[in-house]
């Protein structure tokens, strides 16, 4: 019994000694959402909170609260920018799901996406195109140029028979090297080829035959050294491929015709006597079968950049930094005598980060990219045009 009694009145005691209830931060920054906050978020040790008082605690879990409530500009930067660096690259992974920052409503919703969403195009001419595509996820912005690469379908040389070939070209570089040359024919007028058929029609074939022979020039003057003087056929191009019709493709094909787009693709060199017979069949795929089919030569994004001056820099040190950025991107101005520097055209940096190199430019500038601006470089190889694209 009189165990008993002295074991409950060390339970009374500890009850007692134990500090207030602590007070749960009503921020759901407590989650420790990004790494800034994480850091603000540390406490001290096991050891050090043991020989604290309940209101010690308290207080120190207030200040945690306060400082992981972070200005909504840093939190912006976290959200909306890559930061570049001396040593490394921050923020370069996406954050901005739902419930992750306070304040913030990134709930996704179709009538904001069309608010933010934009695509606005830079320059255009004949095979490249560029636009900027802002207000979207990297992942689907990577899945445009996916696409493009590896999903839209062209019209490729698929098969060649070799009938002749005594050049020094062997038959399987010969039809590699077929196989590479881009067809101008829309593929759009085509069917894809079932995987059992070995004989083409005209609504899933393109025929294209190449018949070339060299020979000697008889009009060549005697002391002539120049192949294309003393030859004739000798340098054998795309342009000599020409195309056979099948069924009905001539009426259907009767205004535009099918050729290699270009004309001056040198395939292979030849001497007298030497020859080529070759019949190509053209099929329809896409560039995950075969990079042949993919009708970009390039397609590529990158995040736009941002260069910011921490302060005002003047005179030879604004030179200095004109030099450490691609051409265009600084620019030297002069007011009342004095030179200083200017961003001009962020757009053009390589973000190459020649300025952290220099101790006396490393601390006046600041460099980033904008998480959600991204400009897409965009290279037909002239089969469709990027309006298609």
């Amino acid at each position: 019994m009189l165990r008993l009694n002295m074991l409950a009145q060390r339970q009374e005691k500890s009850r007692s000694a134990r500090p207030p209830a602590r007070r749960r931060c009503s921020l759901s920054a407590t989650r420790k959402h990004t790494q800034a906050w994480r850091r603000g978020a540390r406490g001290t040790s096991r050891e050090t909170r043991t020989s604290m008082s309940g209101n010690d605690v308290e207080e120190q879990e207030n200040q945690q609260c306060a400082e992981m409530a972070a200005p909504r500009s840093n939190v912006e930067e976290i959200r909306d920018r890559v930061i570049l660096g001396e040593f490394g690259v921050r923020n370069v992974h996406t954050t901005d799901f739902p419930g992750n920052y306070p304040g913030y409503d990134d709930t996704w919703n179709r009538k904001k996406f069309e608010e933010k969403f934009r695509i606005d195009v830079i320059r255009m001419d004949e095979n490249t195109l560029e636009f900027d595509m802002v207000g979207i996820d990297a992942a689907i912005a990577n899945a445009f140029r996916r696409i493009l690469l590896a999903e839209v379908p062209t019209m490729a040389i698929e098969k060649v028979f070799v009938y002749n070939n005594t050049s020094i070209v062997q038959d399987e570089i010969l039809a590699h090297r077929l196989g590479l040359i881009p067809i101008k024919a829309d593929p759009r007028l085509f069917e894809y080829r079932n995987a059992g058929d070995e004989e083409g029609t005209d609504i899933d074939t393109i025929q294209l035959q190449l018949k070339i022979k060299c020979t000697r020039n008889p009009r060549a003057s005697k002391d002539s050294s120049d192949p294309s003087e003393l030859y004739i056929n000798h340098m054998v191009y795309s342009r000599d491929i020409k195309w056979t019709p099948l069924g009905n493709q001539a009426d259907l094909f009767a205004e535009a015709g099918i050729s290699p787009v270009h004309g001056d693709i040198l395939i292979a060199q030849l001497r007298p006597g030497q020859e080529l017979d070759i019949v190509m069949h053209c099929v329809k795929g896409v560039g995950k079968d075969h990079a042949k089919f993919s009708p970009v030569a390039t397609a590529s994004y990158r995040l736009l950049p941002e260069i910011t001056l921490l302060q005002p820099v003047e005179g030879e040190l604004a030179e200095k930094l004109k030099r450490c950025f691609s051409p265009g991107v600084i620019e030297i101005e002069s007011d009342g005598g004095k030179k200083f520097a200017k961003v001009a055209n962020s757009r053009l940096d390589t973000c190459s980060r020649e300025v952290f190199r220099h101790d006396d430019l490393k601390n006046i500038v600041k460099l980033g990219r904008v998480r959600n601006h991204f400009i897409f470089s965009v290279e037909s190889t002239g089969i469709l045009s990027h309006v298609i694209l």
